[in-house]
C-alpha cells in the first residue's frame, strides 16, 4: 500500500506496449485514501494497518524522489531543444479535448506532439490524431496521473523537433496529478464554468501548482448563473500569482489570448543558435 495517491495494481501501457508493474515503470500501482473517508492521525495523513507512519512518509517520500529523477532528466531534454511542455490537468468534463483539439487546429503549421494519459481509452488521442498532430497513448489502468517515468518513455516515441511545443494532457482529476512532476514548463489547470466556483478552494494544491487556469465553456455561462470574479477571487485565494484566461473552445472566444500565451512560453524557451 503506497500514500501518494490512488492507484490500483494496473499495468501502464504506453502505445500499447505493457510495462510491468515495478517500481521502474510508472506508479500505476501505488495506493492513496482519497477513495476512503477515514484520513489517519499520524503525518502521513493517512493509515495502512501494520506499518507505522515513519514507514509510509518513507516510501511516500521514496516515490516522489524516484517520480523527481525522471521528471528532471525529462526537463533537461526538453530544454535542450528549446520544447515547451504544458501539463493539461482538470476534473472529467471539463472540456479539455475540445480545447486541446482546437488549439492544435489554431496554432496550424507550429511543430507539436501530444501525450495522452487515459486509464482506458484511447478515443481522447483518437480526436487528437483527427486533427493531424502526432499523439502517444499512455494508458494508466487504475493509475489516476500519468508519472516522470511515463512521459518520458512517451517522449523518446514521439521524437519531437527542437522548437515544438508539447501537450500533456493528463488524467481527469484534480488530486493525484498535483504531487507528480513531469518535468513540463507548467500546469495548465481548465475549469469548466459548469463546475462551481469553489472548486479551486476544493483542490487548493492543483490551483496553486497551476501557472495559469482556463475558464472555460464560458458560452454557457448565461445558462448557469455564473460568478467569473467568484470564481477568480477563489483561485487567486489560493494562488495569488496564477494567471487566468476565459475561453470558449466551441465558440471560439478567448483562443486568440491563449494561443498567444503558448507562443510568448515558446519564445522563451527557444535555443539559441550557437547551442544547437
Amino acid at each position: 500500500m503506497c500514500t501518494v495517491c490512488g492507484c490500483g495494481d494496473g499495468e501502464t501501457k504506453v502505445h500499447g506496449h505493457g510495462h510491468s508493474p515495478d517500481h521502474d515503470h510508472g506508479y500505476g500501482h501505488h495506493h492513496h485514501h482519497h477513495d476512503h473517508h477515514h484520513y489517519g492521525q499520524g503525518p502521513a495523513g493517512t493509515e495502512v494497518p501494520g506499518m507505522s507512519q515513519d514507514r509510509l512518509i518513507e516510501i511516500e517520500t521514496g516515490i516522489l524522489a524516484k517520480n523527481d529523477q525522471y521528471a528532471q532528466a525529462n526537463r533537461t531534454r526538453l530544454a535542450a531543444r528549446g520544447i515547451l511542455a504544458v501539463n493539461l490537468v482538470s476534473s472529467p468534463g471539463s472540456g479539455k479535448t475540445t480545447l486541446l483539439c482546437k488549439t492544435i487546429e489554431s496554432l496550424g503549421d507550429q511543430p507539436l506532439g501530444v501525450i495522452e494519459g487515459d486509464q482506458q481509452t484511447q478515443n481522447d488521442a483518437d480526436r487528437i490524431r483527427a486533427t493531424g498532430a502526432r499523439a502517444v497513448q499512455v494508458n494508466t489502468g487504475k493509475g489516476c496521473h500519468l508519472d516522470g517515468h511515463m512521459v518520458g518513455h512517451a517522449m523518446d516515441h514521439l521524437d519531437l523537433a527542437p522548437g515544438s511545443l508539447l501537450f500533456i494532457e493528463n488524467v481527469g482529476n484534480l488530486v493525484c496529478p498535483a504531487a507528480f512532476d513531469l518535468g513540463e514548463d507548467g500546469k495548465v489547470a481548465i475549469l469548466s464554468v459548469t463546475e462551481g466556483e469553489d472548486k479551486p478552494l476544493k483542490y487548493p494544491d492543483m490551483f496553486t501548482a497551476a501557472r495559469l487556469a482556463i475558464l472555460n465553456k464560458i458560452d454557457l455561462a448565461p445558462h448557469c448563473d455564473v460568478d467569473f470574479d467568484l470564481y477568480e477571487a477563489n483561485l487567486r485565494r489560493v494562488n495569488p500569482g496564477i494567471e487566468i484566461l476565459r475561453v470558449s473552445a466551441r465558440t471560439g472566444e478567448g483562443m486568440t489570448e491563449w494561443i498567444d500565451w503558448l507562443r510568448t512560453h515558446l519564445a522563451d524557451k527557444s535555443v539559441p543558435e550557437a547551442a544547437e
